[in-house]
């Protein structure tokens, strides 16, 4: 059977979304330079324009989850701390997801070091999610269906073989199945000629690791501490952001706005 016509309606929009969405703002890719820069612009743009609903405009032009959530927050009655602490709860909720995922990630790079059964792969990747959103059998059938794709003469293979945070948990754990199944068919080594086609990144980095041999043990220890990193400069991130955002709601200069960024930068 053609691996498409195994797609549901539902599994082909939400590969038109990753295709469509993977230049957008994301915080825990962003430089912390590069956010603050956002936020100073809309500083400057709401003090050249003067007209608050201009933040209502930006809410609907952005997908990044915690600035729509701050943007939403200062078109609204709330007061400061209350913001701040609705602020707090979405960012412990946003890195917990990343972290989550991020697991997800490296524990499907360790079996892959390991040389793991891709059913075991498959059981820890149900634990961390807390139940399988699909059923074993039909997250073995995407995999395959997904191989089978992939080596299509006209296959698109950054789109394919892209693997992120951003991803949707039943989305992500199909692609690591992809990934453990093609090392158990084909060899670890042979991941190597997936890498050209992939970001630099978390999930790029681990795999050049189990790919090129490391043992199982370097490659969970470099990608836990990678990980802690990652979600460490997040944590900061989305604490600027949310100052920042509190900054401009009250109507404080634009000096003065950048001297709450500079607080947050090396």
């Amino acid at each position: 059977m053609d691996p498409r016509e195994q797609k549901d309606p539902k599994e082909q929009k939400d590969q038109r979304e990753q295709s469509t969405t993977q230049n957008e703002l994301d915080i825990l890719e962003m430089p912390v330079e590069a956010l603050a820069a956002y936020w100073l612009s809309i500083k400057k743009l709401l003090d050249t324009k003067r007209d608050r609903s201009l933040l209502a405009a930006e809410l609907e032009n952005t997908n990044e989850r915690l600035i729509r959530h701050l943007l939403d927050a200062a078109v609204s009655g709330l007061d400061q701390e209350l913001i701040r602490r609705l602020t707090r709860a979405k960012t412990q909720g946003l890195l917990a997801e990343g972290r989550r995922r991020f697991e997800m990630i490296r524990q499907t790079l360790v079996g892959i070091a390991l040389g793991e059964n891709p059913r075991l792969t498959h059981i820890r990747l149900m634990g961390l999610m807390g139940g399988p959103p699909v059923t074993e059998k039909r997250a073995f059938e995407l995999a395959y269906g997904l191989m089978s794709t992939v080596g299509e003469q006209d296959a698109d293979l950054p789109m394919l073989l892209r693997v992120d945070h951003k991803q949707k948990d039943d989305r992500l754990a199909v692609k690591m199945l992809f990934y453990s199944l093609a090392a158990r068919r084909n060899g670890k080594q042979a991941l190597n000629e997936y890498l050209p086609h992939l970001r630099p990144g978390y999930f790029s980095e681990g795999l050049s690791l189990a790919a090129d041999g490391f043992e199982a043990e370097f490659v969970s220890r470099h990608l836990m501490d990678l990980r802690d990193a990652i979600l460490a400069q997040a944590r900061r991130k989305m604490d600027m952001a949310t100052e920042m955002c509190l900054a401009i709601r009250a109507q404080l200069s634009y000096d003065d706005v950048f001297r709450v960024a500079r607080s947050f930068m090396a």
